[in-house]
């Protein structure tokens, strides 16, 4: 088993991919497990296309459309809002997408397919230091 810590530096929303820092951390790991596991409540990890920058930018727009600021008319319920308008959507946003996910690992080499990439999704407005933190479960 082992781990490490990568830090992502955000500047705002959106997705920010950090596929080959892990390829480069896996490589001569051997076969196993990879996890992923994002320490923060208000951002979150996906697994998406990296080939079609307006990928990123589409789910970037969906999810500020499903949930806006809560300077928004539709979000005046929510009562957590002394950190920004952008603070609650972000927690609901990490509530709604995976923080933790696992990539299979053989021969060193992450399983990901063709068009995959790695991707820590920040939902704030302001820049932010993300830590991600990455547990290689290899076979005894």
């Amino acid at each position: 088993m082992s781990h490490t810590l990568f830090q992502i530096s955000t500047s705002g929303q959106g997705l920010y991919e950090f596929t080959r820092d892990v390829k480069r951390w896996c490589h001569g790991q051997g076969d196993g497990l990879l996890t992923l596991f994002v320490q923060h409540t208000s951002c979150s990890l996906l697994i998406q296309e990296n080939a079609d920058p307006e990928v990123q930018t589409d789910l970037k727009e969906f999810f500020a459309r499903l949930v806006p600021p809560t300077t928004h008319s539709t979000m005046s319920y929510l009562t957590h809002t002394y950190e920004g308008p952008d603070d609650m959507p972000a927690h609901i946003k990490a509530a709604l997408m995976p923080v933790s996910i696992s990539i299979p690992v053989i021969a060193g080499v992450p399983m990901l397919g063709t068009w995959q990439g790695i991707y820590l999704f920040e939902h704030r407005d302001r820049p932010h230091d993300r830590r991600v933190v990455a547990q290689f479960l290899g076979e005894s």
